[in-house]
C-alpha cells in the first residue's frame, strides 16, 4: 500500500478561497496543520472526505468578541465556533479583565457586567484569576487548549483603572505622567503579544454600578498616548466604541491619530433613528483620510444590531412596569403562571412605568420596531409587520399585542427589536457599508449581551440572507462576502497566515451544505458557571470545521478536538504566498 501523502484531502468541493476570486471545483489538501496542495490533488491523504455538492471556504475570524472571561472556563467559545469561525478576536470596546489589581477584579467584573450584559455571578464562579499584568494574563490564556484560536487586545477601562486608581474609574482628567505610564503598558502588552488597544467613549456603556466605562472622556492626549504604545511597538489596532451621535466630531481626532502615529484605526460604524443619515457622512470621513495616508475604518454588523425581548431576557416593554417588578423575584413557573391570569394583564396594560431613561424610554415604547417571532427570526422584517402595524390594522393597542406576544409558546414568545442600523425598514444601507472598501466585518458581539442580543451566528447569517435568501433587495457576492470574514479580517489583525486556502496557510476550513445552512430559532438556556442565562443560536450546515487542520465540528456537532490556541501578535504570512 503506497504512504498517504497528505494527513487529510478534501475532494471534490465548490472552493471559495478567501481572496475574493471566482469559486471553482477542486480538491484541499492538508498536512501538519496548514494547507499543502490546493486544486486537482492526486496524492491520498491518511483521511480523505467528500465535499462535492459543498461550499470549501477558510474558517471565519470574527474581529468584535466578548469573550475575556467565557475564554477561561469553555473550551468551545460557543457559539462563535458552532458558526464556523476558527479565529475570535476579544478584548473589544474598552472592557476587560487586565491589566488589573487583585482589589479591582470585582470591579472589572461589575465593568464587564454592566457594559456587555453578562451575569456577574456567572463571571465570579468561572473565571480562575491568574495575573495581574497583562503580559500575565496571556501567558495564563497560551495555556488554555480551545477548540478554536482566539487573540486579544488592552481594554482602555481596566488600564485606565490600572494606572490611576479611583480617579480612573471616576472618569478624572488623566495627568501627563498618568499618560505616559498608561502608554507604556500598552507598549508592554503589545510586545507581549496583545493585538491592539480598545476604548468606549459612548454613554450606553455603564458598570452594573451606573458609573460610564473609563475613558468615555478621554482627552486628545491620553488616546494619543494609548496609540504611540501601539506605535513603539510597532504593531496593533486600535478600537473604538464611539457616541453614536458624536461620532462625526469625533472624525477630525480620529484620522490625526491613524496618521501621526501610522496605525489602523477602527470605530464601530452603526445606523441610528436619530441621525440615520451620518454613516454616509463618516464614510466621506473615512474617504477623505484614506487618501492621506491614513489608516481609519468602520467596522460594520452584518445585520441591525436587535434586542430579542421576552419575559426572561433584559429587555421588554413591561420590564419597568410596577407589577412586572413585583414578579421579579418568583421562579419562572410561578412567574408565568402569574403573569397568565386576566387580572394580572390588566394590571400591567394600564400601568405607565416612570423614572424611564431616554433610552429605555425609546426602547420599551417604539412599538414601530417591534416584530413578532414566529417560528424563526426574520431580520429584515417590513414594516407593516411591526406591533404598531398590526395594532392600527386590528384596533387593538400595541400594548395588548405585545404582551400577547410575550405570552406565546407557552409564555416563551419573543418580540424582535432592531435597535441599530434600521431607521429605514430595511437592511440596504448595510449593503451598501458592505461593498465600501473601508469598512471592514465585525460587532457579533460574541460572548456578550447574554440576555439581550443574539448576533454571534452573524458569519451564518451573512452566508444565508446576504449571498441566498434576501428577497427585499440585492444580494451580495458569496465571494465577497467569504472574503470580508475571512482574510479580510484577519489581515486586519495582522494574523496574515489565515484567511486564505493556499499552501502554506494554516488549514482553518470550514466544509458547507449550503443550500441546507440554516439558522435556528435564538433560545434561552442557562448553561454559564452558576446557572447564568444567555441567548444562543445553533446553525446546521456545516458538514466539518477544521482548525490547524483537525476536525473540531463534523455535522454541526463537536468532535471534542482541542487544536486552538492563544495567537500572540502578529502572525506572518507563508514565504511563497501569492
Amino acid at each position: 500500500m503506497s504512504k498517504a501523502s497528505h494527513d487529510l484531502v478534501i475532494r471534490g468541493g465548490v472552493i471559495v478561497d478567501g481572496s475574493g476570486r471566482e469559486r471553482f471545483e477542486g480538491d484541499l489538501a492538508i498536512r501538519e496543520g496548514k494547507v499543502s496542495a490546493l486544486g486537482h490533488v492526486s496524492g491520498k491523504g491518511r483521511e480523505e472526505i467528500d465535499a462535492k455538492g459543498k461550499l470549501v471556504t477558510p474558517g471565519f475570524v470574527d474581529m468584535h468578541t466578548h469573550y475575556d472571561g467565557q475564554v477561561t472556563w469553555d473550551a468551545e467559545l460557543t457559539p462563535s465556533s458552532w458558526h464556523g469561525c476558527t479565529t475570535v478576536v476579544m478584548g473589544n470596546c474598552g472592557v476587560g479583565f487586565a491589566p488589573v489589581h487583585k482589589q479591582d477584579r470585582d470591579w472589572v467584573i461589575r465593568l464587564m457586567e454592566g457594559v456587555e450584559d453578562i451575569p456577574g455571578a456567572a463571571l465570579h464562579e468561572g473565571i480562575r484569576w491568574d495575573w495581574e499584568t497583562f503580559p500575565a494574563y496571556l501567558d495564563a490564556l497560551s495555556k488554555l487548549d480551545r477548540a478554536i484560536d482566539f487573540g486579544t487586545q488592552v481594554p482602555h477601562g481596566p488600564l485606565r483603572t490600572y494606572v490611576m486608581g479611583e480617579r480612573g474609574v471616576g472618569n478624572e482628567a488623566a495627568t501627563p505622567e498618568d499618560c505616559h505610564r498608561m502608554g507604556q503598558v500598552v507598549e508592554e502588552a503589545i510586545r507581549a503579544g496583545a493585538l491592539g488597544v480598545s476604548t468606549s467613549r459612548t454613554l450606553l456603556h455603564k458598570s452594573s454600578d451606573g458609573d460610564l466605562v473609563p475613558g468615555t472622556f478621554a482627552e486628545r492626549d491620553e488616546l494619543f498616548a494609548l496609540a504611540h504604545g501601539l506605535r513603539r511597538a510597532g504593531h496593533g489596532v486600535f478600537q473604538m466604541a464611539g457616541e453614536h451621535l458624536q461620532m462625526g466630531k469625533e472624525m477630525d481626532w480620529i484620522g490625526e491619530l491613524a496618521l501621526e502615529t501610522g496605525r489602523p484605526v477602527m470605530f464601530n460604524l452603526t445606523q441610528t433613528d436619530f441621525a440615520p443619515e451620518l454613516w454616509r457622512e463618516l464614510l466621506g470621513g473615512l474617504e477623505a483620510f484614506h487618501k492621506q495616508g491614513a489608516q481609519v475604518f468602520g467596522q460594520v454588523a452584518g445585520r441591525a444590531i436587535g434586542l430579542l425581548m421576552g419575559w426572561e431576557l433584559t429587555a421588554h416593554p413591561f420590564a419597568r412596569h410596577e407589577t412586572f417588578t413585583k414578579l421579579a423575584h418568583l421562579e419562572k413557573a410561578e412567574r408565568l403562571k402569574a403573569l397568565a391570569q386576566p387580572e394580572v394583564r390588566q394590571a400591567m396594560l394600564s400601568e405607565r412605568p416612570t423614572k424611564l431613561t431616554p433610552f429605555e424610554q425609546f426602547v420599551t415604547n417604539s412599538f414601530h420596531k417591534m416584530f413578532p417571532v414566529a417560528s424563526n427570526v426574520d431580520y429584515e422584517p417590513n414594516l407593516s409587520e411591526s406591533i404598531r402595524a398590526l395594532s392600527k390594522a386590528s384596533g387593538t393597542s400595541p400594548q395588548e399585542l405585545a404582551y400577547d406576544a410575550l405570552m406565546a409558546e407557552q409564555g416563551e414568545g419573543l418580540l424582535y427589536f432592531p435597535l441599530f442600523n434600521y431607521a429605514g425598514g430595511d437592511l440596504e444601507h448595510l449593503r451598501i457599508l458592505h461593498s465600501h472598501p473601508l469598512t471592514r466585518m465585525g460587532l457579533s458581539d460574541g460572548g456578550a449581551h447574554c440576555a439581550a442580543v443574539c448576533d454571534a451566528g452573524m458569519p451564518t447569517f451573512m452566508l444565508t440572507h446576504w449571498t441566498r435568501d434576501r428577497s427585499r433587495g440585492e444580494r451580495l457576492s458569496l465571494e465577497d462576502v467569504i472574503r470580508r470574514q475571512t482574510s479580510e479580517t484577519a489581515q486586519s489583525f495582522g494574523m496574515m497566515d489565515r484567511g486564505i486556502l493556499a499552501p502554506g496557510y494554516r488549514a482553518d476550513v470550514n466544509i458547507i451544505d449550503y443550500d441546507g445552512l440554516t439558522l435556528e430559532r435564538p433560545e434561552l438556556v442557562r448553561d454559564l458557571p452558576a446557572g447564568g442565562p444567555r441567548l444562543l443560536q445553533r446553525a446546521r450546515g456545516y458538514s466539518a470545521t477544521l482548525v490547524a487542520g483537525q476536525v473540531i465540528r463534523r455535522d454541526d456537532e463537536s468532535t471534542g478536538a482541542l487544536p486552538g490556541r492563544l495567537v500572540r501578535g502578529p502572525q506572518s504570512a507563508p514565504i511563497h504566498a501569492h
